[in-house]
């Protein structure tokens, strides 16, 4: 009796224990087609959550056989098995399931399938989903202003009024971010402590200053451009106007930064030629056109090169514009070759009254070769596309050169020159000059060493004689370019940044670039420091007018002194 009543209560316990399992079984079906059916299916995607789900034994997969005393699993198995026999006895059920060799296959199998149509039949309605969660999430940070949770650095636009960025366009941009600061340019040429940290804080800052498009809008109409620029209150002198000067201005980028230098060394009396690279940007084109085309002695090159770093078309483009003002009517008396990053550090008063002393000489770099320069010239060199750089460079070659033509003993220096008219007259009707040049073509950056081997050729206007010393950067007054393994040394350090070894100059400089005694200098960017060429232009402007009340002045004493006598 004993022995029957365990059994039955044996009996009953595991059908309580296979009801309880297929209740369970019921319900992971009923959350699987729920989960299926809600936007939570868009979880089954992720092939982390398939794995798991593959691996539950309510999709089908297989469990590994019960170990020895693990009376759970071996409980679950008998449910499972109990159910498989109840199923078969009861036949097809609803829902799609039916009887098969293994009743727990047939159930995982059935489940398994379910969920996969269910996959299938619902992947469009996912994605929509998606999106649209997207889209609201979107649109939800931009109305809390996706700022507040990303910070972004404020801007500091250079010229607000006259730029088409969108950074002014979205007005709430600019009134959040544009911060306009009244630097004091007496301040800062003093060094005061106060507006020099004023720089600091605008260059911690996205400067933002006009691009190619709005320099075009700007110099579309010419009479509302010179009247917004100025030009018609620029003073002159008889001296300044007695002394014609020349420009070739070789420029590539930036037109707003080669209309500031145009407007820093106009005068009506000077003459200017304005070559740029084929390969520039239409805008900027366009932008040199419409400068040149609101001033009768402001002309583009009549031939135009596609400029190469360091490639003899550099030194073409020069030659183009010197062949250009030869032909000009006006009768001017030197010429200086500019770049685009160039700036001027006289008044054209000082520099004037700086060419009249040279009494027909040139300025100009000329040294003789340091031994790491040589290779420079003594090789044939290719123009080609150099890996990892976006220009084409000459390349040397293992081919020798032959000696100079003419028994030309080659100098060096820089690309920059003041250059009398004698001298470029002579250079064009001069056929050793000629044969130099074609010499040349396939030379390292050859206009550092043209003009300073020029210079020293017997017989040129202005010559300097081969047995005289160095005259380097520093002597020559035509550029100052401060180079960052000289700082300490020839110059104090660069304030602003550097650019292959090259400073970027800091409002800080802007008392020793005035009073280091050169006539112009490089490199200037106003997306570094635009506080710096906004304080040497009104700095230049001053000077102007201070020199030219002294010249009446002393005009006015002269005059009475020569009436009394």
């Amino acid at each position: 009796m004993t022995l029957r009543a365990a059994a039955e209560s044996r009996d009953h316990r595991e059908r309580l224990g296979t009801l309880s399992e297929a209740r369970r079984g019921d319900r992971e079906r009923r959350a699987g087609s729920s989960l299926c059916g809600s936007a939570a299916a868009v979880l089954l995607l992720s092939p982390h959550v398939r794995g798991a789900a593959q691996r539950s034994p309510t999709l089908g997969r297989e469990r590994a056989a019960p170990q020895q005393g693990d009376g759970g699993a071996v409980r679950e198995q008998a449910a499972a098995e109990s159910l498989g026999a109840q199923s078969a006895a009861r036949g097809p059920r609803r829902g799609g399931l039916r009887s098969l060799a293994d009743p727990r296959s047939g159930l995982r199998r059935s489940f398994s399938m379910k969920i996969f149509k269910c996959y299938f039949k619902h992947t469009l309605q996912q994605k929509v989903f998606i999106l649209f969660l997207t889209l609201w999430l979107l649109s939800l940070l931009k109305l809390l202003n996706v700022r507040r949770l990303f910070p972004q650095k404020d801007i500091y636009l250079v010229e607000y009024s006259l730029s088409t960025s969108p950074f002014v366009r979205n007005r709430y941009t600019h009134v959040k971010d544009e911060v306009r600061y009244e630097v004091n340019c007496s301040g800062i040429y003093e060094q005061e402590p106060l507006e020099i940290g004023k720089t600091l804080e605008i260059r911690r800052r996205d400067i933002i200053d006009l691009e190619d498009d709005d320099v075009v809008a700007m110099t579309s109409d010419c009479d509302i451009y010179q009247t917004l620029r100025g030009y018609a209150q620029k003073l002159v002198s008889k001296e300044e106007k007695s002394f014609p000067i020349a420009y070739s201005l070789v420029v590539h980028k930036d037109a707003i930064m080669v209309e500031r230098l145009i407007h820093a060394i106009y005068n009506q009396h000077n003459i200017y030629c304005i070559h740029y690279d084929r390969k520039a940007p239409d805008s900027f084109k366009v932008a040199m056109n419409n400068l040149a085309k609101c001033f009768s002695n402001i002309f583009i090159a009549s031939k135009l090169e596609a400029v190469e770093y360091a490639h003899i078309s550099r030194l073409q483009a020069d030659l183009n514009c010197l062949s250009d003002l030869l032909k000009s009517s006006v009768q001017w008396k030197y010429v200086i070759n500019l770049c685009g990053q160039d700036f001027p550090l006289k008044s054209n008063f000082e520099l004037v009254s700086e060419l009249k002393k040279l009494n027909g000489a040139n300025m100009l770099e000329t040294v003789k070769p340091p031994n790491s320069k040589l290779e420079r010239f003594t090789y044939h060199h290719e123009l080609r596309r150099v890996p990892y750089e976006y220009v084409k460079l000459p390349v040397r070659t293992n081919v020798s050169k032959e000696a100079p033509p003419h028994n030309i003993q080659i100098f060096v220096g820089s690309a920059y020159f003041v250059l009398s008219q004698a001298f470029v007259k002579y250079i064009f009707n001069n056929s050793v000059i000629q044969d130099f040049f074609a010499w040349s073509k396939d030379t390292y950056s050859p206009d550092e060493h043209f003009w300073a081997t020029l210079i020293r050729v017997p017989g040129i206007p202005g010559e300097i004689s081969r047995s005289a010393q160095d005259v380097s950067d520093l002597q020559s007054k035509t550029r100052l370019v401060k180079w960052n393994y000289y700082e300490g040394f020839f110059y104090p350090g660069c304030t602003g940044s550097h650019l292959r070894s090259v400073c970027i100059y800091g409002a800080a400089e802007l008392r020793w670039l005035i009073k280091d005694g050169h006539w112009f200098a490089n490199k200037f960017d106003s997306k570094v420091d635009p506080i710096l060429i906004k304080c040497l232009a009104e700095k230049l402007e001053e000077q102007q007018r201070d020199w030219i009340t002294l010249s009446s002045e002393k005009l006015f004493m002269d005059r009475n002194l020569t009436t009394t006598s």
